[in-house]
């Protein structure tokens, strides 16, 4: 079974090449958005400190200087293998232990507005990486919830707090299993937090996360909430969300 997974008793064949070398960077922000890597390409001074190198193409990995600090900052890809295999890559090229990671998630729950912050404070294990980095159990706790809120409040941002519901299978998430994790507390699903979460404690770095409320699941059709496919305002591609990362970047490191 998949939750046997988790083995820290022997060694891994395949290990990150964590050596000398490495750019030190004060935090890393990690985004999902073409349209967001654009915005900061073009908004900052960056610098290509390396390359993640996938099969489908190498992926910059840039340092942005913002108030003092050296800011890293790189696209990852959707789905949490990939996910957590470039954050395993990326952590051969900066030396940092604080990742921020935002990106839009889907909503559980009708009565929170489209483009609303979410910060998860845990996470359901519906995939199937979590379970080679941490021990089985329905849920991993998203430990940093109360330091991205505490600087959620300090800038005065709106934000709701509650469970998030990572899956691998974006095409089903079936009424049966909205209703379950709805009822369990969950209020937005996405595909990464809970594998973020657990390669993050097993390697000894720090995790923040805010989510941005996209499409709505609690309805009895499926509602995109996108009028304007050109409009980015209160989707992933928000480059607000971008602003607020980098400033919780600026303010746990």
């Amino acid at each position: 079974m998949i939750t046997d997974s988790f083995d820290n008793k022997t060694n891994a064949k395949i290990n990150p090449n964590i050596g000398d070398g490495r750019v030190k960077c004060d935090a890393c922000v990690v985004t999902f958005s073409n349209i967001i890597e654009e915005y900061v390409t073009k908004k900052f001074d960056t610098e290509i400190v390396g390359y993640i190198k996938t099969v489908n193409g190498k992926k910059p990995v840039y340092v942005i200087n913002y108030n003092n600090k050296r800011i890293a900052f790189y696209k990852t890809i959707l789905g949490a293998p990939t996910a957590v295999g470039c954050l395993e890559d990326v952590r051969e090229i900066i030396d940092t232990d604080k990742y921020i990671v935002f990106g839009g998630a889907g909503c559980l729950d009708k009565a929170i507005a489209r483009g609303k912050l979410m910060i998860p404070t845990e996470a359901y294990r519906d995939e199937g990486t979590s379970y080679h980095y941490a021990e089985p159990a329905d849920y991993i706790t998203v430990k940093n919830s109360s330091i991205v809120a505490n600087f959620m409040n300090s800038k005065k941002l709106p934000y709701v707090i509650g469970k998030t519901w990572t899956t691998d299978a974006f095409y089903r998430e079936t009424e049966s299993n909205i209703l379950k994790r709805k009822n369990d507390g969950c209020i937005s699903v996405e595909m990464e937090c809970s594998a973020f979460q657990a390669v993050c404690n097993f390697r000894g770095v720090e995790f923040y996360c805010f989510l941005s409320s996209g499409d709505l699941l609690d309805s009895p059709v499926w509602d995109e909430r996108i009028s304007d496919r050109d409009d980015y305002r209160g989707t992933q591609h928000d480059s607000r969300l971008f602003d607020i990362a980098i400033e919780l970047a600026d303010y746990v490191s």
